[in-house]
Protein backbone atom coordinates (compact mmCIF):
# COMPACT_ATOMS: atom_id res chain seq x y z
CA UNK A 1 0.00 0.00 0.00
CA UNK A 2 2.93 2.34 0.67
CA UNK A 3 4.24 1.65 -2.27
CA UNK A 4 1.32 2.42 -4.10
CA UNK A 5 0.67 5.94 -2.24
CA UNK A 6 4.74 6.96 -3.13
CA UNK A 7 3.68 6.05 -6.95
CA UNK A 8 0.01 8.23 -7.05
CA UNK A 9 2.12 11.09 -5.15
CA UNK A 10 4.63 10.80 -7.46
CA UNK A 11 2.01 10.81 -10.26
CA UNK A 12 0.34 14.02 -9.41
CA UNK A 13 3.73 16.40 -9.06
CA UNK A 14 4.76 14.96 -12.34
CA UNK A 15 1.22 15.54 -13.61
CA UNK A 16 1.19 19.27 -11.96
CA UNK A 17 5.01 20.41 -13.20
CA UNK A 18 3.80 18.94 -16.74
CA UNK A 19 0.64 21.10 -16.68
CA UNK A 20 2.41 24.05 -15.09
CA UNK A 21 5.40 23.75 -18.31
CA UNK A 22 2.75 23.73 -21.12
CA UNK A 23 0.04 26.18 -19.74
CA UNK A 24 -0.58 29.33 -21.01
CA UNK A 25 -2.05 32.09 -18.44
CA UNK A 26 -5.01 33.54 -18.87
CA UNK A 27 -4.95 37.41 -17.31
CA UNK A 28 -7.80 39.98 -17.73
CA UNK A 29 -7.32 42.87 -20.48
CA UNK A 30 -6.56 46.10 -18.42
CA UNK A 31 -7.90 49.23 -19.75
CA UNK A 32 -4.93 51.05 -18.64
CA UNK A 33 -2.47 49.43 -20.79
CA UNK A 34 -2.08 51.73 -23.47
CA UNK A 35 -1.97 51.16 -27.21
CA UNK A 36 2.10 51.86 -27.78
CA UNK A 37 2.53 49.17 -24.67
CA UNK A 38 -0.41 46.53 -26.62
CA UNK A 39 1.59 46.88 -29.75
CA UNK A 40 5.30 46.76 -28.37
CA UNK A 41 4.07 43.25 -26.62
CA UNK A 42 2.56 42.07 -29.39
CA UNK A 43 5.97 42.62 -31.58
CA UNK A 44 7.94 41.18 -28.91
CA UNK A 45 5.62 38.54 -29.12
CA UNK A 46 6.62 37.67 -32.17
CA UNK A 47 7.86 34.36 -33.35
CA UNK A 48 11.57 34.21 -33.30
CA UNK A 49 12.85 31.23 -34.26
CA UNK A 50 14.74 30.32 -37.66
CA UNK A 51 12.58 27.45 -39.11
CA UNK A 52 9.28 25.60 -38.25
CA UNK A 53 8.41 21.79 -39.03
CA UNK A 54 4.69 20.92 -38.88
CA UNK A 55 2.12 18.71 -39.54
CA UNK A 56 -1.41 19.51 -39.71
CA UNK A 57 -4.82 18.43 -40.07
CA UNK A 58 -6.38 20.44 -42.49
CA UNK A 59 -10.40 20.78 -43.37
CA UNK A 60 -11.62 23.17 -46.57
CA UNK A 61 -14.89 23.83 -48.15
CA UNK A 62 -15.84 26.41 -50.17
CA UNK A 63 -19.20 26.20 -52.53
CA UNK A 64 -18.16 23.28 -54.42
CA UNK A 65 -15.37 21.43 -52.37
CA UNK A 66 -15.79 19.93 -49.01
CA UNK A 67 -12.51 17.73 -47.99
CA UNK A 68 -9.82 16.43 -44.97
CA UNK A 69 -6.58 16.03 -45.82
CA UNK A 70 -3.24 16.13 -43.37
CA UNK A 71 -0.68 19.26 -44.55
CA UNK A 72 2.83 19.36 -43.64
CA UNK A 73 4.40 22.77 -43.08
CA UNK A 74 7.78 24.12 -43.33
CA UNK A 75 8.75 26.76 -42.77
CA UNK A 76 12.37 28.99 -43.41
CA UNK A 77 11.38 31.87 -41.89
CA UNK A 78 11.35 35.17 -44.39
CA UNK A 79 12.33 32.62 -46.99
CA UNK A 80 10.35 29.92 -48.17
CA UNK A 81 7.04 28.21 -47.20
CA UNK A 82 6.39 24.51 -48.23
CA UNK A 83 4.01 22.59 -48.08
CA UNK A 84 2.94 19.15 -48.91
CA UNK A 85 -0.84 17.63 -48.47
CA UNK A 86 -1.99 14.05 -48.30
CA UNK A 87 -5.26 12.06 -48.48
CA UNK A 88 -4.31 8.54 -48.61
CA UNK A 89 -1.70 9.64 -51.39
CA UNK A 90 0.60 13.10 -51.89
CA UNK A 91 -2.48 15.69 -53.19
CA UNK A 92 -0.02 18.49 -53.39
CA UNK A 93 2.96 20.02 -52.68
CA UNK A 94 3.64 23.90 -52.97
CA UNK A 95 6.90 26.21 -52.11
CA UNK A 96 6.10 29.60 -51.53
CA UNK A 97 9.04 32.62 -51.56
CA UNK A 98 8.66 36.29 -51.23
CA UNK A 99 8.34 36.08 -55.16
CA UNK A 100 6.50 33.41 -56.40
CA UNK A 101 3.97 30.64 -55.71
CA UNK A 102 4.91 27.15 -57.21
CA UNK A 103 2.57 24.00 -56.84
CA UNK A 104 1.79 20.81 -58.25
CA UNK A 105 -0.41 17.94 -57.84
CA UNK A 106 0.50 13.77 -58.74
CA UNK A 107 -2.87 13.69 -58.36
CA UNK A 108 -4.59 15.62 -61.08
CA UNK A 109 -1.25 16.04 -62.97
CA UNK A 110 -1.04 19.66 -62.79
CA UNK A 111 1.03 22.39 -62.31
CA UNK A 112 1.34 25.82 -61.14
CA UNK A 113 3.77 28.62 -61.72
CA UNK A 114 3.76 32.41 -61.04
CA UNK A 115 2.23 35.50 -58.48
CA UNK A 116 -0.16 35.17 -55.91
CA UNK A 117 -3.16 34.49 -57.70
CA UNK A 118 -3.09 30.55 -56.82
CA UNK A 119 -3.54 32.04 -53.48
CA UNK A 120 -6.16 34.40 -53.69
CA UNK A 121 -8.26 31.89 -55.34
CA UNK A 122 -7.65 29.24 -52.62
CA UNK A 123 -7.94 31.63 -49.69
CA UNK A 124 -10.56 34.08 -51.08
CA UNK A 125 -7.83 36.49 -50.44
CA UNK A 126 -5.21 38.98 -51.62
CA UNK A 127 -2.30 38.07 -49.99
CA UNK A 128 1.64 38.05 -50.32
CA UNK A 129 4.35 36.20 -48.23
CA UNK A 130 4.75 38.14 -45.33
CA UNK A 131 1.05 38.21 -44.81
CA UNK A 132 0.78 33.95 -45.15
CA UNK A 133 3.57 33.43 -42.92
CA UNK A 134 2.27 35.94 -40.23
CA UNK A 135 -1.17 34.23 -40.53
CA UNK A 136 0.62 31.24 -40.14
CA UNK A 137 2.28 31.95 -36.61
CA UNK A 138 -0.34 33.91 -34.90
CA UNK A 139 1.11 37.68 -35.95
CA UNK A 140 -1.07 40.80 -37.37
CA UNK A 141 -0.81 40.04 -40.61
CA UNK A 142 0.52 43.74 -41.40
CA UNK A 143 2.82 45.74 -40.08
CA UNK A 144 1.56 47.49 -36.72
CA UNK A 145 3.75 49.92 -36.45
CA UNK A 146 3.32 52.05 -39.87
CA UNK A 147 0.42 53.23 -38.53
CA UNK A 148 -1.00 54.93 -35.58
CA UNK A 149 -4.09 53.02 -33.70
CA UNK A 150 -6.63 52.96 -31.02
CA UNK A 151 -7.18 50.22 -28.39
CA UNK A 152 -10.30 48.95 -27.03
CA UNK A 153 -11.48 46.23 -24.99
CA UNK A 154 -14.14 43.60 -26.40
CA UNK A 155 -14.28 40.19 -24.78
CA UNK A 156 -11.24 40.48 -23.04
CA UNK A 157 -9.55 40.96 -25.95
CA UNK A 158 -7.60 44.19 -26.92
CA UNK A 159 -8.97 45.13 -30.13
CA UNK A 160 -6.49 47.55 -32.02
CA UNK A 161 -7.12 49.23 -34.81
CA UNK A 162 -5.39 52.04 -37.40
CA UNK A 163 -6.78 55.34 -36.66
CA UNK A 164 -6.75 56.11 -40.51
CA UNK A 165 -8.40 52.63 -41.78
CA UNK A 166 -6.95 51.96 -45.15
CA UNK A 167 -9.02 52.73 -48.23
CA UNK A 168 -9.64 48.94 -49.99
CA UNK A 169 -11.10 47.82 -46.30
CA UNK A 170 -11.14 47.80 -42.36
CA UNK A 171 -8.80 46.02 -39.88
CA UNK A 172 -9.29 45.00 -36.80
CA UNK A 173 -6.99 42.68 -34.44
CA UNK A 174 -8.30 41.08 -31.60
CA UNK A 175 -5.05 40.37 -29.09
CA UNK A 176 -4.92 37.89 -26.33
CA UNK A 177 -4.43 39.61 -22.72
CA UNK A 178 -1.88 36.71 -21.57
CA UNK A 179 0.41 36.14 -24.50
CA UNK A 180 0.04 38.99 -26.73
CA UNK A 181 -0.66 36.93 -29.51
CA UNK A 182 -4.26 37.23 -31.65
CA UNK A 183 -7.42 35.80 -31.14
CA UNK A 184 -8.42 37.10 -34.03
CA UNK A 185 -7.99 39.46 -36.89
CA UNK A 186 -10.89 40.13 -39.56
CA UNK A 187 -10.49 42.32 -42.99
CA UNK A 188 -13.90 44.02 -44.17
CA UNK A 189 -14.15 45.64 -47.74
CA UNK A 190 -17.39 47.32 -47.15
CA UNK A 191 -17.95 48.59 -50.51
CA UNK A 192 -17.99 44.90 -51.96
CA UNK A 193 -19.41 43.37 -48.77
CA UNK A 194 -16.20 41.20 -48.07
CA UNK A 195 -14.77 40.05 -44.93
CA UNK A 196 -12.30 37.54 -43.91
CA UNK A 197 -12.26 36.14 -40.30
CA UNK A 198 -8.65 34.52 -39.26
CA UNK A 199 -9.59 33.14 -35.77
CA UNK A 200 -6.95 30.92 -33.55
CA UNK A 201 -9.02 29.29 -30.90
CA UNK A 202 -6.26 27.71 -29.26
CA UNK A 203 -2.74 27.96 -28.70
CA UNK A 204 0.21 25.75 -27.20
CA UNK A 205 3.72 26.31 -25.81
CA UNK A 206 6.14 24.24 -27.09
CA UNK A 207 9.90 24.74 -25.17
CA UNK A 208 8.89 27.91 -24.27
CA UNK A 209 7.45 28.89 -27.55
CA UNK A 210 3.88 30.00 -28.42
CA UNK A 211 2.44 28.19 -31.23
CA UNK A 212 -1.05 27.96 -32.83
CA UNK A 213 -2.62 25.15 -31.63
CA UNK A 214 -5.74 25.57 -34.23
CA UNK A 215 -6.25 28.34 -37.31
CA UNK A 216 -9.89 29.01 -38.26
CA UNK A 217 -10.02 31.39 -41.88
CA UNK A 218 -13.55 32.24 -43.13
CA UNK A 219 -13.18 34.40 -46.32
CA UNK A 220 -17.02 35.38 -47.74
CA UNK A 221 -18.22 37.36 -50.44
CA UNK A 222 -21.74 38.23 -52.07
CA UNK A 223 -21.04 34.67 -54.67
CA UNK A 224 -18.56 32.93 -52.94
CA UNK A 225 -16.82 31.68 -49.04
CA UNK A 226 -14.08 29.66 -48.18
CA UNK A 227 -13.31 28.49 -44.30
CA UNK A 228 -10.29 26.34 -43.66
CA UNK A 229 -9.62 24.74 -40.37
CA UNK A 230 -5.86 23.65 -39.34
CA UNK A 231 -5.50 21.47 -36.25
CA UNK A 232 -1.79 21.33 -35.29
CA UNK A 233 -0.58 17.58 -34.47
CA UNK A 234 2.91 18.08 -34.60
CA UNK A 235 5.63 20.76 -34.27
CA UNK A 236 9.20 21.58 -34.14
CA UNK A 237 11.35 24.56 -34.06
CA UNK A 238 15.04 24.98 -35.45
CA UNK A 239 15.27 21.44 -36.73
CA UNK A 240 17.09 20.76 -40.45
CA UNK A 241 14.57 21.29 -43.06
CA UNK A 242 14.37 19.30 -46.42
CA UNK A 243 12.50 21.84 -48.56
CA UNK A 244 13.77 20.07 -52.48
CA UNK A 245 11.04 21.23 -55.14
CA UNK A 246 10.68 19.48 -58.92
CA UNK A 247 8.14 19.72 -61.09
CA UNK A 248 7.75 16.58 -62.63
CA UNK A 249 7.32 16.68 -66.30
CA UNK A 250 4.55 16.07 -68.26
CA UNK A 251 2.56 18.15 -65.99
CA UNK A 252 -0.59 20.48 -67.66
CA UNK A 253 0.35 24.16 -66.93
CA UNK A 254 -2.94 25.87 -65.12
CA UNK A 255 -3.22 29.68 -64.82
CA UNK A 256 -5.52 32.14 -62.91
Amino acid sequence: MKILKYILILSVVFTSCKTTKNAIGKNVASKKTSTKKIIRKHINANFDKESVNAKFKVHYKNSTENIGFSVQLKIKKDEVIWLKGKKFITVFKAKITPTTVSYYSPYKKDYFEGDFSLLKKLLGIDINFNQLQNMLLGQAILDLKEKRHTSTILNNSYVLSPKKQASLFDIFYHINPSHFKLNKQTLINPSKNERLDISYPKYSLKNGDIFPQEIKLKATSPNAFTNITMVTKSVAFNTPLNISFQIPSGYKRIDF
